[in-house]
């Protein structure tokens, strides 16, 4: 069978053709969503539809028949399969869709018509093959239409051709589209273990509503449902065998090759061709996870990027390759697919940062686990196998990998437990399993959904106005249900058809105020976003009756209102002076945006000093006292974009955007994508100050700090602390550094007078010890309890001890302070020759004081919890020492 019986395209060229034929056919193109999903089930998108749940459930409506996309996915519940020929962690998948308004008819019609014709893959007709569901008749007949022979229809149970997205609620059969390779590949027909035939194309026809009794009616409206995986299809078309043979992923495998000066052979079973493939595949994976603003972390999305960057690190150490290199795959895979995926391009700064502290961070991870696999492997017996659970521990708690376990293992002469190890994993993945499983797509019978069957959402009207008149009452809802009114002392929460209140969002906090109207008031305790774009008020009733139908003025907490608008622009201010002083790989990783307060968390690989702090307030403040003007403009999303706005790590725009600019239009200080509310000028935030730096999690950072009022408060507390702390120090505030200066030094003075007190010559406890001494012949002996002396002091006892004997002696010397034992043997050259060993004596008496030590001859110490047993522990070395 030929292969150059049809022609060759790029993955470029076939996802801009795929992209364009279906927006040609009425369907809206959308971007792809972010790796991090809406849908809170999820942990990481992986598939094409997950953007279009809302449409699925008929939450939302779509205006155009269908919706095209190219999603980015990634899948890691087969991780360790990832490095032969068919499985990848993150891949593209085509997708063209439906929510009622384009029929099964027309998705098989079209999906023939873009493989078959010679405008786009032109694949030949004899070699594709089709797969449906046993009892759909209609598909078998659709594609015989179009002049599938009957036997290139194949047909399949439900395992195999019918999807469905929970036990119950939608479902449907599929069809999928094969390849045929060739006879030099294994397999005889389609849908079996071989890769003779190559899926490369589901189409799923979700058109029933699966119920709790196994009955399936109608969906209200028949949704499709395709996917195409880009990777499969660029190895077809570049009449390749191979996920890792297409373009894409030939130059990842090439670069490996560069850096490690091995050859890629293309074959499962060579360990080095395995290597190049897992590099290739998972710094593309990691690359495009931290572009979506995913941070290593020990759970959740971060510990599975934490986990993908350190298999490759490992997979480039088994290579050879030296020192840190992923950059490079990053850097490779932002030339070949930053035209596609602009935020790869965008934040390749914070993406060059984080691998290099991740690879920085696991090159002494592996080190440790090195040293703790060293010492397990050091408890076992000649040829004895190390047990499975010890494996998994390294594994799974400190990232090292099974196969370079194994290999340390077996160059010891040990086996490794597998069947144990496996068991282990196994129970794992089947704990991710059940939390994979969840209900993905949640109950769509929500109140919030029902609403938005009926009702327009919400309309803020509250960017240039606290107050607004005639504001209607379109629904109540109280405990999760509709009611048509509420009553003095209820709670409810109140949908009106437009609000000046903001729901809280992007960080920003909910409105307070008041709803009201002729003999009624609601007060207005929080306001929050709800599913379908409604602003629910969250209010007590405080007199009368309100009832849906009703019109009501709407009043926001002006006060309130406007220290949250000053404070959102100050963290417009903070982020622009952050990336100014820090780095352009700083983004925002959350807020908290309050009327008192603001949080910031942003990426940075380290502490920020005291020095930058002072840099980054100071800019903010330069801002300030200038007395910028803030603008906000209504613009095209691409427009927004291409003037220099930021938009944040996954949060999802419409085509519409609003834009807030700090400065001149030309050169701004800050111009950020923002829906939330903001102050006019830069002045009336009066000052930024910053209250607190921390670490929250590996490679995030969060700033506290305050402006206006809260800042005005924030230094009255503290100029009234330093009086309080001046007038008790009896001096002027101004004077507060120079008195503890002082008072350190007399502290420190006082501290070595009680110091020489207790362990000179003077002290009365050495000088009793010393004329406890005991003659043991070749040298004398000082056994002694001391008290308030610390074990690090015990050797200037000794040495005192020394000095006054001034002949060869030796000493047990036990101490207490703060709770803690301390014991200390010592002797002299000639104390040593005559017999006294210190390390003896220490192991010999530390166990009844509760500690364990050791030492040399001439000096050793121990710690003990157990003051109760020093006595006896004294005992025990004169009668060891035969004194």
């Amino acid at each position: 069978m030929s292969t150059a019986d049809y022609k060759t395209m790029t993955t470029a060229e076939i996802r801009d053709d795929f992209l364009k034929f279906f927006e040609g056919k009425g369907c809206k193109l959308y971007p792809s969503s972010s790796l991090i999903p809406e849908d809170p089930s999820l942990l990481l998108a992986n598939a094409g539809m997950n953007q279009f749940k809302e449409y699925y459930q008929g939450t939302k409506t779509m205006k155009e028949i269908g919706a095209t996309s190219c999603q980015k996915c990634l899948r890691t519940n087969d991780i360790d399969n990832i490095g032969d020929a068919r499985h990848l962690s993150f891949f593209e998948m085509l997708g063209n869709f439906s929510f009622g308004g384009y029929t099964k008819a027309d998705a098989i019609a079209w999906a023939w018509e873009f493989i078959t014709s010679p405008d786009h893959l032109g694949l030949p007709k004899d070699r594709l093959y089709m797969t449906v569901f046993k009892d759909d008749d209609e598909a078998v007949e659709l594609w015989h239409s179009h002049g599938v022979e009957y036997d290139h229809i194949s047909r399949l149970g439900e395992e195999d051709n019918f999807w469905a997205a929970g036990p119950t609620g939608p479902c449907g059969p599929c069809s999928e589209i094969y390849f045929d390779q060739g006879p030099e590949f294994e397999g005889e027909k389609p849908g079996d273990d071989g890769d003779r035939y190559l899926e490369f194309w589901n189409l799923v026809f979700t058109q029933y509503d699966r119920q709790e009794d196994g009955s399936m009616p109608d969906l209200p409206h028949r949704n499709i449902d395709t996917g195409m995986g880009l990777e499969r299809m660029a190895a077809i078309m570049q009449h390749k065998g191979s996920n890792y043979e297409g373009d894409v992923m030939t130059s990842l495998i090439e670069l490996g090759e560069r850096l490690s000066g091995k050859e890629y052979h293309g074959s499962s079973k060579e360990p080095q061709d395995k290597s190049l493939r897992i590099l290739a595949d998972h710094s593309r994976a990691v690359t495009f996870m931290i572009g979506d603003g995913i941070l290593p972390s020990n759970e959740g999305r971060g510990y599975v990027l934490r986990r993908l960057l350190r298999r490759a690190v490992y997979h480039g150490r088994l290579l050879g390759i030296e020192g840190a290199f992923l950059t490079k795959y990053a850097h490779e895979v932002e030339r070949i697919m930053g035209e596609h995926y602009s935020e790869i391009v965008t934040n390749k700064a914070l993406i060059d940062g984080i691998i290099t502290a991740e690879e920085e961070r696991f090159g002494a991870t592996l080190n440790a686990g090195e040293a703790m696999l060293g010492n397990e492997l050091d408890k076992l017996g000649e040829g004895a196998v190390l047990p499975g659970e010890v494996a998994f521990k390294l594994h799974d708690t400190y990232g090292f990998p099974i196969d370079l376990t194994r290999e340390i293992a077996e160059s010891r002469g040990h086996k490794v437990d597998m069947e144990a190890f496996d068991r282990e994993m196994d129970a794992q993945k089947e704990r991710a399993r059940a939390t994979a499983n969840r209900d993905a797509w949640g109950k769509a019978n929500n109140v919030w959904a029902a609403l938005s069957d009926r009702l327009s959402a919400s309309e803020f009207a509250g960017y240039d106005s606290d107050v607004l008149d005639g504001c209607e009452v379109v629904a109540l809802v109280r405990d999760g249900q509709e009611v048509k009114d509420a009553h003095e002392g209820e709670k409810v929460e109140v949908v009106l058809d437009k609000t000046t209140f903001y729901g809280e969002m992007g960080g920003q906090v909910g409105d307070t105020g008041k709803l009201t109207a002729e003999g009624v008031e609601l007060r207005v305790e929080d306001t929050k976003h709800r599913e379908g774009g409604f602003i629910a008020h969250e209010c007590e009733v405080v007199s009368g009756t309100v009832a849906v139908g009703d019109k009501v003025e709407a009043s926001v907490d002006h006060g309130r209102r406007e220290l949250i608008r000053r404070n959102h622009t100050a963290t417009h201010l903070l982020d622009a002076a952050l990336k100014a002083v820090l780095g352009e790989h700083v983004s925002q990783a959350g807020s908290l945006v309050a009327p008192d307060r603001l949080r910031f968390d942003f990426t940075h690989f380290e502490s920020v000093t005291a020095d930058e702090l002072s840099r980054i307030e100071g800019l903010v403040n330069a801002e300030i006292f200038a007395a910028k003007p803030i603008v906000t403009k209504v613009m095209g999303l691409e427009e927004a974009k291409a003037s220099g706005a930021v938009a944040l790590f996954g949060e999802k725009y419409g085509d519409v955007v609003r834009v807030v600019s700090v400065g001149t239009e030309d050169k701004p200080f800050s111009r950020e994508l923002c829906g939330g509310t903001h102050a006019r000028n830069t002045a009336e935030l009066g000052f930024f100050k910053i209250v607190s730096e921390s670490s929250v999690g590996s490679n995030s950072r969060r700033i506290e700090a305050v402006t206006s009022a809260g800042a005005l408060e924030y230094v009255d507390e503290r100029l009234a602390e330093m009086d309080e702390v001046a007038g008790a120090l009896k001096c002027r505030p101004a004077d507060v550094l120079a008195r503890v200066e002082q008072l350190k030094d007399e502290r420190a003075d006082a501290e070595k007078k009680l110091k020489a007190a207790l362990v000179g010559g003077s002290s009365n406890q050495v000088s009793d010890a010393l004329q406890g001494a005991t003659d043991m012949g070749a040298y004398k002996l000082v056994v002694a309890h001391l008290k308030g002396i610390s074990g690090k002091d015990l050797r200037n006892v000794w040495d005192t001890l020394r000095d006054k004997i001034g002949a060869d002696c030796a000493c047990v010397l036990a101490s207490e302070a703060d709770g803690k034992v301390a014991l200390l043997a010592a002797a002299t050259d000639g104390a040593v020759s005559a017999g006294f060993s210190a390390g003896n004596v220490v192991k010999e008496i530390s166990g009844l004081v509760g500690g364990r030590g050791g030492g040399r001859p001439t000096m050793a110490q121990a710690g003990g919890k157990d003051a109760s047993g020093i006595d006896a522990a004294l005992d025990a070395a004169k009668k060891l020492l035969g004194a």
